[in-house]
């Protein structure tokens, strides 16, 4: 698990042990979150109002339900600012994933994004399942492999696109994944060698694992690697994130990769955000 040659928090390298799981083939679509929704009337963290006592001082305009919204930048920009191309939107939400002028038309397959840890957790429990770890999650996406991506060293190999990834220059120019800007639907890319779709590319995926700056190794065998924390009150409470996204490009975001992971806030949703669900065996 991990990667000493790209950036400081993939590593070190070191064996981790799972225990038997079974995942789900592909990131939890639009009409299977539907599907949750419909069923147990669940709001979604981006759909409720923020809590004034967890953001003091933030103007109470800024409180409304919202999520982070990707916005092509007009040109080259300082890409050490992520404000540059990511938008605050009132009424964004799973139903609306770039805001009330959006809608899920022809978007039943994709990933459903716009979905915080809480909202994945929540599905995850309706479902029987729940979420991965960190570790269980980079054990499916390498598939016995053990190179830089998981079907090898070229990041394309025979000229072949694998993931949904950035395809152009970032943050200002996509010229489009396969014909897709944004997310695709699940499965429109090569499966990796355990038949597994979209692990990278397409849309982050939230773990169970809380973020740290490197890999906690001095753990047990077969437990956890890093320390677990649910407290969702905590905004400041990151989980680890997987996988990359059609938002990845080399000189931005080199995370499509089974050892690359991000950091993220347990109450943000975003457009470039999902999961996939996991259960014992």
């Amino acid at each position: 698990m991990g990667a000493n040659r790209f950036y400081a928090d993939e590593g070190p390298v070191h064996l981790e042990r799972v225990n038997g799981f079974a995942i789900e083939r592909h990131p939890v679509t639009n009409a299977q979150f539907a599907s949750f929704v419909a069923d147990t009337d669940y709001v979604t963290v981006s759909e409720r109002a923020l809590d004034p006592t967890l953001y003091p001082g933030v103007a109470e305009d800024d409180l409304q339900p919202g999520g982070l919204v990707f916005r092509a930048a007009p040109g080259p920009v300082d890409l050490h600012d992520w404000r540059q191309w990511w938008d605050w939107v009132v009424g964004a939400c799973w139903r609306h994933p770039h805001g009330v002028g959006s809608d899920l038309s022809g978007r039943a397959q994709h990933p459903v994004v716009q979905v915080s840890f809480e909202d994945a957790l929540a599905y995850a429990t309706w479902a029987g399942r729940r979420l991965a770890t960190e570790a269980e999650w980079e054990y499916a996406a390498r598939a016995g492999s053990t190179t830089t991506y998981a079907w090898g060293e070229d990041v394309r190999p025979g000229g072949r696109l694998m993931a949904n990834t950035w395809q152009g220059r970032f943050p200002y120019l996509n010229t489009g994944a396969d014909g897709w800007v944004g997310t695709s639907p699940v499965g429109s890319f090569p499966a990796n060698g355990f038949g597994l779709v979209d692990m990278i590319g397409n849309v982050w995926e939230w773990t169970k694992t809380t973020y740290t700056a490197r890999h906690v190794v001095n753990s047990p065998c077969c437990a956890p690697s890093t320390p677990e924390r649910d407290q969702l009150d905590d905004p400041l409470l990151r989980k680890a994130l997987k996988g990359g996204s059609h938002l990845c490009a080399p000189e931005y975001c080199l995370r499509y990769r089974p050892a690359a992971r991000s950091p993220q806030s347990v109450d943000t949703s975003t457009t470039h955000i999902g999961f996939r669900c996991v259960a014992d065996l």
